[in-house]
């Protein structure tokens, strides 16, 4: 018996080095996009497990008052926020019974606090240090 060694024509063509690479680079171009989007997704699922604690609830407590007093106050948020604290430090800043009041929110498991300043105009309110008043006890 004789064996044949075949010979293959010139004219069949295989995948080139190039077209190799351009495939392969395309596929991992879509696996990183794709992991890039699960990561995204995880890290706003473990935001939607933390709760943002807003100053804007005492903001708004405060600005259903009529007076103002300058000093400091502080607190905590209860079982709405548990582990969570605030301080408030209302200041006048100009003598036309106008109040800063400086929020600063910290939260149980952060560093840092997160801080918010609003202006409250309150005419009905006592005199403060600009006013000849007592000021910030």
């Amino acid at each position: 018996m004789k064996t044949r060694a075949t010979i293959q024509p010139a004219g069949q063509k295989a995948f080139s080095l190039i077209e190799c690479m351009i495939a392969i680079a395309a596929f991992f171009i879509a696996v990183f996009a794709i992991l890039a989007l699960i990561s995204q997704s995880l890290q706003n699922a473990r935001r939607l497990q933390r709760p943002i604690v807003d100053a804007g609830m005492l903001a708004s407590e405060l600005s259903l008052t009529n007076q103002l007093v300058e000093g400091t106050e502080s607190g905590d948020f209860g079982d709405v926020y548990p582990g969570s604290t605030w301080t408030a430090t209302t200041t006048e800043v100009l003598s036309n019974k106008l109040y800063e009041v400086d929020y600063v929110v910290k939260r149980a498991d952060s560093d840092r606090p997160e801080k918010m300043s609003i202006l409250l105009f309150r005419p009905q309110s006592k005199g403060g240090s600009l006013d000849g008043g007592p000021g910030i006890k």
